[in-house]
This record gives C-alpha cells, structure tokens and sequence, in this order.
C-alpha cells in the first residue's frame, strides 16, 4: 500500500509538532521547512489537520500551531483513515466511465480488506511516539530551534 502525497505531508507536520519543545508554537513556514515541502503543500495540511481537531492553532504575529489532545493521541490507523480521499484502491472509475466489471467485483472487495488491514496495523502506532532525539535534532536546528526532546 502506499499513501498518497497530502497524508505524507500531514503525518510528518504532526511528527515535528509532536517532537517541537513543551509549549511552543511553530508556524506553518518552520514545519514547511523542517519537512522540506512547499507552504502551500503544508498549509493546506495544516487547515485539514486543524479541522481533524489534531492540532491548535493561535493566530498573530506570535502564532502558530502545535498538537492538541487528541493530536498525541491519535494513531497513524486513524489519521489515514481520515486523509484517504480514494474510495476505491483500483480505478474501478475512470474518467471515460466506470470498469465493466465493477458490479458485484471481488477484486475489488479484496483490495478494500486489504486497505483495512493496511489501517489496522497501523491503528497501535501513536504519531505523537514517532520522533526521536536523533532524527528531530537537526531538523530543528536547521529551522533555529532548541530540540524539545
């Protein structure tokens, strides 16, 4: 299974979120930064991530967004879940109309199961326990921050 471009940018938003120091706010430019994606890419992550409840933010001059309580404790299970904008794991619809074959379709059926048990695997795995000392190091001082772990 692979996840597509907006979930892999969101789980490693809330990865330097989740590893940022006790109390502090980071804006939308340090996690672009830190995550080495466009703004635009992360700010769109952000508002969906924000509309999840997974993060807060304040706004102002002295804004920016860190993790709420549900955000440590959500798992990369649910957050997928959340950010999967596929319906189907095949193109059973296509623009040119749908497979013949999608009525009452086995593969299909098969595919989703196999979807679910991708999530499920991932439902023990809290994206809060992701980020260790020696991989969040650097990525903060290279955006001017004291590490938080």
């Amino acid at each position: 299974m692979r996840i597509n471009a907006f979930a892999d940018v969101s789980l490693r938003a809330l990865m330097v979120l989740a590893a940022a120091p006790e109390g502090s706010l980071l804006t939308t430019q340090n996690i672009a930064n830190a995550v080495a994606t466009p703004y635009n890419h992360v700010s769109k992550a952000m508002a969906k991530l924000r509309g999840l409840g997974l993060i807060e933010v304040e706004r102002g001059r002295t804004g920016g967004a860190r993790l709420s309580a549900a955000g440590r404790l959500a798992t990369v299970g649910q957050i997928l879940r959340a950010l999967n904008t596929r319906t189907d794991a095949a193109d059973c619809i296509a623009p040119s109309g749908d497979c013949p074959l999608i009525h009452e379709c086995n593969l299909r059926r098969a595919l989703a199961r196999a979807r679910e048990a991708f999530y499920r695997e991932l439902d023990d795995v809290v994206v809060s326990e992701l980020p260790n000392s020696a991989q969040m190091t650097p990525v903060f001082e290279m955006i001017g921050l004291r590490p938080g772990i």
